[in-house]
């Protein structure tokens, strides 16, 4: 469970803010707050996994710091929103890798990198490696079955961690398993994601990095979930080709799985950019600054995907695509070995907290 003291600073918070209400309706943590007299420590749970750190209520708070009575809403919330995530991994042993996550997932990426490359010129003639095989055939370099065993273990035991992790947070903040067959909850908190409602304020966007009001890192989140999601329909699309339609890599150009690809590569380029250029630009006081190498951790990953899976593509007809497509492939496992245990669990759990909301909880 998260630490008596966090859960204490954030129920003294939330105490105040449903006395006062002056900041109503700024988001969707302040109507569900208003639902609650009290407020247990799932109810604590719920609402630091639905406040979006818009920071919104920071700004217009006439209690926030330097006041005495240090009202201080996206902080106290953040803090305790990190707990959650260890709260809730599984298996529970491997709740520690958010502690000190930054540091954690930079030695997986470069231990991901280390062995890839290693064991791609173990296994195969260095000559071959390092060779240009013209159209790019990546299966020459790294033959297809280790690369989609490794791919597919990977993914299904990062599957079954977050859906884990999911149930634990969904019973812990006192939801019962039917009610997620409801299809207008689920279908409302799907739009929410898809569009970052919450990150648009008013209609003037939110306040981040500093007091002024800004679309941006909306936009850059935008570009980061629709990039993630159009790699992922790319490989979708290039398995079946691949397996149903027997149209084998390399891909043309100006083939859907290399369009697909391209697209959410630029994407996930742009938006982990701006996103850790509007970090380094952030007010610092109602920041969580334990979770800053989480965030920042997650977000170079992401770049490094992108990144490597471009310049993968540019340089695939030369003699750097061997090494290149070992380095994108440890970068991608990497990736995927840490997403259960980083910032990316923030999505599977306030996706949670945004169908509990749309539930009227």
């Amino acid at each position: 469970m998260p630490s008596t003291e966090l859960l204490e600073a954030a129920r003294r918070v939330m105490i105040f803010c449903n006395a006062c209400r002056y900041c109503e309706g700024f988001c969707a943590v302040f109507p569900a707050m208003e639902r609650r007299r009290t407020f247990s420590d799932g109810d604590l749970a719920y609402l630091s996994n639905l406040c979006h750190d818009c920071r919104g209520c920071y700004y217009a708070c006439p209690y926030a710091p330097p006041h005495a009575y240090d009202v201080n809403v996206p902080r106290s919330l953040a803090e305790l929103r990190g707990a959650t995530y260890r709260d809730h991994a599984w298996p529970h042993f491997l709740s520690g890798l958010f502690r000190r996550n930054g540091l954690t997932m930079a030695m997986v990426s470069v231990l991901s990198v280390v062995v890839v490359l290693v064991l791609t010129f173990l296994l195969q003639d260095p000559a071959t490696v390092l060779a240009s095989h013209g159209e790019g055939r990546f299966f020459a370099v790294i033959a297809q079955w280790p690369m989609v065993l490794t791919a597919s273990l990977v993914a299904l035991f990062g599957v079954v961690a977050l859906f884990m992790g999911f149930i634990g947070f969904w019973r812990g903040v006192g939801g019962h398993l039917g009610e997620l067959a409801d299809p207008r909850a689920l279908a409302r908190a799907v739009w929410h994601v898809l569009t970052l409602r919450y990150l648009a304020g008013g209609g003037d966007g939110c306040n981040y990095p500093e007091e002024r009001f800004s679309h941006a890192r909306r936009w850059f989140h935008q570009s980061v979930l629709y990039g993630f999601l159009l790699c992922f329909a790319s490989t979708v699309v290039a398995a079946v080709y691949d397996h149903f339609l027997g149209r084998p890599v390399p891909f043309p150009y100006l083939s859907w799985p290399v369009v697909l690809g391209t697209l959410g590569g630029v994407a996930l380029v742009a938006g982990t950019a701006g996103l850790l250029w509007l970090k380094s630009r952030r007010d610092p006081e109602p920041s969580a600054a334990p979770l800053m190498g989480m965030d920042v951790g997650f977000l170079v990953l992401l770049l490094a995907t992108g990144l490597t899976g471009l310049l993968l593509l540019a340089l695939r007809e030369t003699a750097a695509m061997g090494v290149l497509l070992a380095v994108h492939l440890g970068v991608v496992l990497a990736l995927f070995l840490t997403l259960p245990y980083g910032k990316f669990v923030h999505a599977i759990y306030r996706f949670a907290a945004l169908v509990r909301f749309a539930l009227g909880k």
